[in-house]
């Protein structure tokens, strides 16, 4: 009977710690999901940047070099823009 009772208050125990941990983690959880979003908000922005860039460089230089150059910053803007998503994503999580 005392065993029982022993592991009983024993459970209890580790839920209330679980739940304390839990309460105590949220505020930076909240944090973590805030800096994810506002992260992935200046990524997109920096896409939307570089595709003006893009089009810009392409209009201005009008050759295979300067178009090469335009495709490789889209790309590297848009996988940018993917990582942070999928970065918002994880933290939402």
């Amino acid at each position: 009977m005392q065993t029982k009772l022993l592991v009983a208050l024993f459970a209890v125990f580790t839920l209330t710690a679980c739940q304390k941990a839990e309460e105590a983690a949220a505020p930076a959880l909240e944090q973590a999901r805030e800096a994810a979003g506002q992260a992935a908000d200046s990524a997109s922005e920096a896409a939307g940047a570089a595709a003006e860039a893009t089009e810009a460089a392409a209009e201005a230089g009008g050759d295979a070099a300067a178009e090469g150059a335009a495709d490789a910053a889209q790309d590297a803007a848009d996988a940018a823009q993917e990582a942070a998503d999928k970065a918002k994503d994880a933290a939402a999580e």
